[in-house]
């Protein structure tokens, strides 16, 4: 039996009246195609976790709902994009059968625990590796609550500070940058924490 997250209960009692339908039935497709998804809330929106992975995701907006997978192999027809990989979806009719949208659930799901990396946007080449800079490195060495709060951020988050600091044109620039994250990272806030509650 499917376990359910409050939080999303909550999601769904807030979510537009045309878009609780759709959600409804996008929630019970997904657990009946692959009883084993964990719900949470990602972003702030219902996900579906399986072996501690992203299967996929769905969203309310004033208009529509979006639904998107996170991992295919070619997946689902048509391309994902910011409307998600059914497009704007604003009636049940917008969906798949609900056969359709199962098996593509059961396919998004056999294609992640076959190790199938995030579906990228057609033309968007991966971002290349940053290499944590000498500086930098000594720098969080020599405080080690800032070192433990940067091992324990996930890679985009350590990507923010790695960015910051090799955009300094300036050795002056890059130093302050270094001291400045040094600083915020023995606080555990990520590098825009400013922004986190906007």
């Amino acid at each position: 039996m499917a376990v359910l997250d409050p939080r999303i209960d909550a999601y769904l009692a807030a979510a537009p009246d045309f878009a609780r339908p759709i959600l409804e039935r996008l929630r019970e497709d997904v657990h009946a195609a692959c009883p084993e998804v964990v719900e949470t809330l990602k972003w702030s929106r219902p996900h579906f976790m399986l072996d501690d992975k992203l299967l996929c995701g769905m969203s309310a907006f004033k208009a529509h709902c979006a639904f998107s997978f996170w991992a295919r192999e070619g997946g689902p027809e048509g391309q994902p994009g910011a409307m998600g990989d059914f497009g704007r979806i604003t009636t049940l009719a917008d969906l798949p059968t609900r056969a359709a949208l199962r098996r593509q659930i059961r396919d998004a799901a056999a294609v992640l625990r076959a190790g199938a990396p995030r579906a990228t946007k057609p033309g968007r080449a991966p971002r290349p590796q940053l290499t944590m800079p000498d500086d930098f490195a000594a720098a969080l060495a020599d405080v080690s609550a800032a070192r433990r709060h940067y091992d324990a951020f996930p890679p985009s988050k350590q990507r923010d500070y790695l960015e910051w600091v090799l955009e300094a044109k300036q050795s002056d620039t890059r130093a302050r940058r270094i001291a400045q994250a040094v600083q915020w990272l023995a606080e555990g806030k990520p590098r825009h924490w400013k922004y986190e509650r906007c």
